[in-house]
């Protein structure tokens, strides 16, 4: 696909973390405005906010928050990030995006976990008035917090359900904290009408994601890099028609794949399994969507028709309504057909 038409293409993306997309000159300006900038150099601070090329385990990945999420304790900076976000969408011509968060990170200086949501909200609708850029919000619950903190998470987005808020979502540590001990948990999400997808197989844990279909009531999976080692688990995927929410580079950073050539994507395709593509932190993997795509069409010789695909996967696979879903086919509908 020449670069000229993947610009072009009206993309979708389904598994963007805020706290891992916010600009770096943002973080600079509201660390100094907050009075807790040090004195790094712009490459020194680039360094510590971002994985330029690999880390020896997600545990590392993971640190890469830290910076970001301690700007993210007010309203205004929530606000201004989320705003960002929508217009980054719009200069890759980004038409929908689910932003995933967990608001309990955000309450370290006060806020109610509803206070971050509305905030979000706020910041994300600017950005939908000005760019004509659709989203949704996924609340993220935490394998590694408490029942108590898990549920309060969950019934403060029950009052955005059906305003912005349509999913939810289970991030952390699989080894540690396997899927049996969020049942209870995600069949009261179920229960009140979320959505639901899940973090599952990004290491090595392909039994993960089986348990993340059958006892959590996944209804898409978050990376799925380990389903690759089980025949079984494509094949629930297969016959359950589960998307995956593939995040190469961000694999990659993570020590799961040693190199972009090895990453199991294509082969997920080959299988006709569902594949969509992220990036999953535009910020800590240092990549945007395009980019994404475009390590894929290089790295995997991918044909015009089966990058579409994966754009009207998530299309087809998206937590928005018949009516936007209809609006975003019908962009991808005329620019497709179009001629090079």
């Amino acid at each position: 696909m020449k670069l000229e038409k993947l610009l072009s293409l009206p993309k979708i993306h389904l598994h963007c973390h805020l706290d891992g997309s916010v600009r770096p000159n943002t973080m600079l300006e509201l660390m100094k405005q907050d009075g807790y900038m040090g004195k790094d150099k712009k490459e020194e601070f680039i360094n510590k906010i971002a994985v330029l090329d690999k880390t020896v385990s997600l545990e590392e990945y993971l640190k890469k928050f830290e910076i970001p999420i301690s700007v993210m304790q007010s309203k205004e900076n929530l606000k201004r990030i989320a705003y960002e976000l929508i217009e980054d969408c719009n200069s890759e011509n980004i038409k929908y995006i689910e932003i995933r968060f967990a608001p309990w990170f955000h309450c370290k200086n006060g806020l109610a976990m509803e206070d971050v949501i509305q905030a979000v909200i706020d910041g994300a609708n600017e950005g939908k008035a000005k760019f004509d850029v659709e989203f949704n919000l996924i609340i993220c619950l935490l394998r590694h917090e408490s029942y108590e903190v898990n549920k309060e998470q969950l019934y403060a987005a029950k009052k955005f359900l059906g305003s912005k808020v349509v999913a939810i979502d289970l991030a952390g540590d699989e080894q540690k904290y396997p899927a049996d001990q969020f049942v209870e948990l995600f069949d009261k999400a179920k229960s009140l009408g979320f959505h639901i997808t899940i973090h599952a197989g990004e290491t090595g844990n392909f039994e993960n994601i089986d348990k993340s279909i059958e006892l959590l009531h996944a209804e898409r999976i978050g990376h799925g890099t380990a389903a690759i080692k089980s025949e079984k688990t494509m094949k629930i995927l297969l016959d359950k028609n589960i998307p995956l929410e593939v995040c190469v580079t961000s694999n990659y950073n993570t020590g799961i794949v040693d190199r972009i050539i090895d990453h199991p994507i294509y082969k997920y395709i080959k299988k006709n399994l569902i594949v969509t593509v992220n990036t999953d932190n535009n910020t800590v993997s240092n990549t945007t969507l395009t980019n994404e795509y475009i390590k894929i069409i290089s790295n995997f010789r991918l044909t015009d028709s089966e990058v579409i695909n994966t754009i009207e996967n998530a299309i087809s696979f998206a937590f928005c309504d018949e009516g936007t879903k209809d609006k975003l086919r019908q962009k991808l509908l005329y620019i497709g057909n179009a001629k090079d």
